[in-house]
């Protein structure tokens, strides 16, 4: 397994119709590294958000798509995706705030 440093873990948050309704429960979404643990994830958003607690972590790997153009086929790229529940008294996180 590779040296993952915290920096390294979160790749871009997930914004789509029903991740922006899981703000209202302080659960957010991220695309993160294909090895990163629960444990990785946890560290990283507590380290890259201040004042962040997180309560618990769910990932999940999305396999990539077949597509098909002509007579060839190819698939697109495989992803992880990370819901991160934060506790009640934690704060929000802000790259979320005004969208």
């Amino acid at each position: 397994m590779a040296d993952i440093k915290y920096y390294d873990v979160i790749l871009k948050p997930v914004v789509t119709e029903k991740s922006m309704n899981d703000m209202a429960d302080k659960k957010y979404a991220f695309y993160v590294h294909p090895d990163a643990t629960k444990i990785q994830i946890k560290q990283a958003v507590e380290k890259m958000f201040e004042g962040t607690k997180v309560a618990k972590v769910n990932t999940m790997n999305c396999t990539g798509k077949v597509k098909r153009r002509g007579y060839t086929f190819g698939k697109t790229n495989a992803r992880k995706k990370a819901i991160v529940q934060l506790t009640a008294e934690s704060k929000e996180i802000e790259i979320f705030q005004g969208m």
